[in-house]
């Protein structure tokens, strides 16, 4: 299957098998593309937690709203945090980063108010999802992104240090009867001119 029909056919599952799990080898598999996830000056200003604990998982549930259901059927959760202690970071680049990428953070962020450079750090997060849900479906994983989730909860519950909690990922195997899938319920998309300008 080509990338076009791989997208054409994931969606945001609302409802998996719950007796059916991921097995270790494409764990592996995701954690490794996650490694290889692409940031700004290869910043790197992340840690994935993957989750298949069931006692964890029914607590994260527990403190996700609506994604309750969904997490406590899929297979495993992600929860994809953003570094919050910028001299954890600062140590952390200039351990494992060349010089001039250490200049252009030096020269161009440090100075920005920490607010800005935190926000900056949870831009490159972001980027990282887009390529997990690709990777999940090149693997023939179903997968739901969400940001409906108690955040300071879920950082309690994980006991992060010095990162923050911005959104968590279900994969598994999507049920027969998710009335959300493709087949049943095509996508729906804006019109590729109204989107796509080219010049």
């Amino acid at each position: 299957m080509n990338f076009s029909e791989l997208i054409q056919n994931r969606y945001t599952t609302k409802q998996y098998k719950e007796d059916k799990k991921i097995p270790e080898e494409q764990i592996k598999k995701l954690q490794g593309i996650l490694q290889m996830s692409p940031s700004s000056i290869n910043s790197q200003p992340w840690k994935f937690i993957f989750v298949s604990d069931e006692k964890v998982k029914r607590e994260l549930a527990a403190a996700s709203y609506f994604n309750e259901n969904k997490i406590n059927q899929a297979s495993h959760l992600i929860v994809f945090s953003a570094v919050d202690d910028i001299a954890k970071f600062e140590a952390q680049i200039k351990e494992s980063l060349p010089e001039g990428s250490i200049g252009y953070y030096n020269n161009f962020l440090k100075p920005l108010p920490e607010i800005e450079v935190r926000s900056w750090f949870r831009h490159q997060v972001y980027l990282s999802l887009g390529f997990f849900l690709s990777a999940c479906a090149s693997l023939d994983i179903d997968s739901t992104p969400m940001e409906g989730i108690k955040n300071e909860q879920y950082d309690e519950i994980l006991q992060l240090d010095g990162y923050k909690c911005l959104f968590a990922v279900a994969i598994g195997y999507r049920s027969p009867e998710d009335k959300n899938q493709p087949s049943l319920n095509p996508k729906s998309r804006l019109p590729i001119d109204q989107i796509i300008q080219s010049i």
